[in-house]
């Protein structure tokens, strides 16, 4: 597959705590020079970046990350602040604990909420596959089906593990033909991201590929 319809599916990624201006910076040149599909940010820097992208790019944050246990009311805010601020993309961790304790009422209506902050823009769910039974990916592609949410996503990307092709493809089988699958964490190879997509990953979260290009960029294009 061509590399550079792949870059058009990947979300270009720096969540780092240590992440400065001038990286984040760099981050959307080279989403934007690479035709990626958005720059994934910290939440603090997105007003700044819609600013500085001047409608170039779709800039996309995280909501309760890494973690996911903030109470409902402050991802509402969250979210919301961030769209004020410029997001078109939210991407939100789910209250794993309730998920473990069978709370799915709360789950569902949490991401309920959120989607509604969101205003019309995307939002997608993070489960962290790793921390999951297969039982309980299975039901989160139900409630996230249920909720209305646009993605469901496999990772963070900074717990005990990333995306697998066994976590997408359970998933792809169990959402509703409303929802897509974002695949993140660990995709460090352009011979991954296709099996991610023949998988049926639509997006993928990663910061690998497009450095892979800047070391390969000869200056004449892809």
């Amino acid at each position: 597959m061509d590399k550079k319809e792949i870059l058009k599916i990947v979300d270009h990624t720096l969540l780092g705590q240590d992440a400065t201006w001038e990286e984040i910076r760099g981050i959307l040149d080279d989403a934007i020079y690479y035709g990626a599909a958005s720059a994934c940010i910290p939440a603090s820097y997105v007003k700044q970046a819609a600013e500085y992208v001047e409608g170039k790019l779709p800039i996309c944050t995280v909501i309760g990350f890494p973690n996911g246990y903030s109470t409902t009311a402050v991802k509402v805010f969250e979210t919301k602040d961030a769209i004020a601020n410029g997001a078109e993309e939210i991407d939100m961790v789910i209250n794993i604990g309730r998920l473990k304790d069978k709370r799915y009422q709360e789950i569902t209506d949490e991401i309920r909420q959120i989607h509604e902050a969101c205003g019309g823009k995307v939002l997608k769910v993070i489960i962290e596959t790793c921390l999951l039974t297969e039982e309980e990916k299975i039901k989160m592609c139900e409630i996230v089906t249920e909720a209305g949410a646009e993605y469901i996503k496999t990772s963070t990307g900074f717990s005990t593990g990333g995306a697998t092709f066994e976590d997408v493809k359970l998933m792809k089988e169990h959402i509703g033909k409303n929802v897509k699958v974002k695949a993140a964490g660990g995709i460090s190879s352009f011979g991954d991201a296709e099996e991610f997509m023949r998988l049926g990953a639509d997006r993928l979260g990663t910061s690998r590929l497009v450095k892979i290009m800047k070391n390969t960029d000869t200056g004449t294009g892809y």
